[in-house]
């Protein structure tokens, strides 16, 4: 008997089975909600994207009336002013709230500048004397450069009474230095300018700039548009090279 309980007494110890911990997961965030962009994003994303106008017109249709049109202009207009002008784009709104859409715009200028391409070449392929050029920021029938020397002669006589001397070195001087003040003119000609000055702003050739930043805030003068239109320049740029203009060079 007594064998009998010992036994359970020696028996191996039964063990628990192990609990597993729980391990708590975490609860799913709710879905982020959609953020709009800036107005600063959406224009710079609109911008990125090109915007492609058609106009309903071919440079081969309005090749004929843009010509027409050129012909007619004493001085230079731009591709913009032609594409309003010429009805390729309309403005939009009443009053002085009517404006043309800038894309249309833009294509309408771009439509002018290929119908021009196009007229100039044909008037290369026909061997005429004058193309249309760009000038002061706009374009204009121009004579070819090689036909200067007969224009020139032909118009001898108006050519010649146009400028006086001192007003043609004086609208040299200003034309390469510009802006310049009155005192720092009289100083490279070495007279008073001052007739000479009034002569040429009351042909629209010169122009105040603005002041100088020195004692006495003096006058700065400059070139116009009417004195690249004149010469037939598309910008101050084009001017000749100083050394160009020397005897020999």
């Amino acid at each position: 008997m007594e064998g009998e309980n010992l036994a359970p007494a020696l028996a191996e110890p039964q063990t628990e089975a192990p609990v597993a911990e729980a391990i708590e997961e975490p609860a799913p965030s709710p879905p982020a909600a959609p953020t709009r962009p800036s107005r600063k994003s959406r224009r710079a994303k609109a911008a990125a994207q090109p915007v492609t106008v058609d106009l309903g017109v071919t440079p081969e249709s309005l090749a004929p009336v843009l010509e027409a049109v050129l012909l007619s202009l004493d001085r230079p207009v731009s591709g913009e002013r032609l594409a309003e002008g010429l009805g390729i784009v309309t403005a939009k709104g009443e009053g002085d709230n009517a404006a043309c859409d800038p894309a249309e715009l833009a294509a309408g200028a771009e439509l002018i500048a290929r119908t021009v391409d196009l007229l100039n070449t044909q008037y290369s392929e026909t061997g005429r004397s004058f193309r249309v050029q760009p000038v002061a920021g706009g374009y204009r029938l121009m004579t070819l450069p090689a036909f200067a020397d007969r224009i020139a002669q032909y118009h001898q006589a108006r050519v010649s009474g146009k400028l006086s001397r001192a007003a043609i070195e004086t609208l040299a001087i200003i034309a390469y230095k510009q802006p310049i003040t009155r005192a720092a003119l009289e100083a490279i000609r070495g007279v008073s300018c001052g007739e000479v000055l009034k002569t040429l702003m009351e042909r629209r050739l010169v122009t105040i700039k603005g002041r100088a930043e020195e004692l006495g805030r003096p006058m700065l003068y400059g070139t116009t548009k009417q004195f690249l239109d004149q010469f037939g320049l598309a910008s101050i740029k084009d001017l000749p090279a100083p050394a160009d203009l020397k005897p020999g060079g």
